[in-house]
């Protein structure tokens, strides 16, 4: 699984409010060269939605985003997901997560929470919100004292695709969250050409200026 995030390196971030719309941007995404997809569970619809990609589309890697409490990842977990992802660090989500043997990324912004997630057993952390907390100047700083560590970082929330390549540039970046591949207007009018097209274009980012990392972590 997180081979599977390695070689793709962009992770699409989705808001879904009709899980009848989660199999066709699936397979839209996956057209375009992205066959992961992280659904965010911030809508009643998101754990179907997780549920009919899993079911319709067993090739397609899904996770579980917002994941708040442990409830919630037991929920996510039922209805399918492979790995999960949360915008802070719960020390009890992520020992739940080991006990279930979930991979999952605590979301962190400061050196004490990287401490926090590292004493936890998480060394793939989300760095959060990644453009309003300094963007890449603030990722190149944490860089610094943990690069050596094996902590890798996939930083979501404000970037575009113009900043993509940037991002994917730094060492310490495993993957990048992106939440412009699928936005709710495109989804509304169910473009689902152009959002081909959004996944196309970010995995040819990633084919010309870039190899797979690899990253020996822990789930």
């Amino acid at each position: 699984m997180l081979d599977a995030i390695s070689r793709t390196r962009v992770l699409p971030v989705v808001v879904i409010d009709d899980a009848a719309l989660a199999v066709p941007l699936a397979e839209a995404l996956a057209a375009g060269g992205l066959p992961t997809i992280e659904i965010t569970l911030r809508t009643p619809a998101a754990l179907a939605a997780i549920s009919a990609i899993r079911q319709a589309l067993p090739q397609m890697l899904v996770g579980a985003g917002t994941v708040l409490g442990v409830d919630q990842l037991q929920q996510a977990v039922d209805a399918g997901a492979q790995f999960g992802v949360a915008p802070g660090l719960s020390e009890a989500v992520v020992a739940r997560a080991h006990e279930l043997k979930l991979p999952f990324f605590p979301g962190v912004m400061t050196p004490g929470e990287v401490e926090r997630a590292r004493s936890a057993g998480c060394n793939i952390l989300k760095f959060f919100p990644a453009e309003a907390a300094g963007g890449l100047t603030m990722l190149q700083a944490l860089a610094g004292p943990y690069s050596h560590t094996g902590v890798k970082f996939i930083p979501t929330g404000g970037i575009k695709r113009e900043s993509l390549a940037a991002y994917l540039a730094q060492p310490i970046v495993f993957a990048v969250g992106g939440s412009w591949l699928a936005e709710k207007k495109l989804l509304a009018a169910q473009d689902w050409p152009a959002i081909t097209a959004l996944a196309a274009d970010a995995a040819r980012v990633v084919e010309q200026c870039f190899q797979p990392v690899t990253h020996g972590a822990k789930p």
